[in-house]
C-alpha cells in the first residue's frame, strides 16, 4: 500500500528558506541534515541544485524559479487574521484573507522561491451553513 509522506519543494537557499519557514511561518524544525530541512508536522524543503543532481544526475536543468505556478503548499492555522498580520510584511502577496466559494477564508503569497502558499482557516472553523 502506498502512503504519502511529504511533497519536498526545491529550494535555491536552503539556510534563506529553512529561517523563512522558520521565523516567518512559525513551523518547528524537526531537523535539517546535508541539503534537506523537515518540519513538524511532516513539510520539507531540499536544497535545489543538489536535488536535481540526485534525480536526474548530470543532465542540465533549465535556469529560473523553482516555483512554476503549478503547486499550492497548504497550510491552516487557528487565528487567520493573526497569521496574516504576521506573514503579509514578510513576502510577495497573491491575495489578502478573503473567502472561498467553499466558505473558508484563506490568504496566499509567495515562499522566497516563487513558491504559491496558502494559509486558510481550519475547515472545522468554517461556518456550517455556507
Amino acid at each position: 500500500m502506498f502512503r504519502f509522506i511529504n511533497p519536498l519543494p526545491f529550494v535555491s537557499d536552503l539556510e534563506r528558506s529553512r529561517r523563512f519557514y522558520a521565523e516567518v511561518m512559525g513551523l518547528a524544525v524537526e531537523r535539517c541534515e546535508g541539503d534537506v530541512c523537515i518540519f513538524a508536522g511532516g513539510f520539507a524543503i531540499h536544497q535545489g541544485e543538489a536535488l536535481q543532481k540526485t534525480i536526474w544526475g548530470d543532465v542540465e536543468m533549465p535556469a529560473g524559479d523553482y516555483g512554476q505556478r503549478n503547486l499550492l503548499l497548504y497550510f491552516e492555522h487557528d487565528d487567520i487574521d493573526a497569521a496574516f498580520a504576521a506573514i503579509a510584511p514578510h513576502v510577495r502577496l497573491i491575495h489578502a484573507v478573503e473567502r472561498q466559494a467553499w466558505g473558508q477564508r484563506v490568504f496566499r503569497f509567495h515562499d522566497p522561491d516563487g513558491h504559491a502558499v496558502e494559509v486558510g482557516e481550519p475547515m472545522e472553523a468554517m461556518p456550517a451553513n455556507l
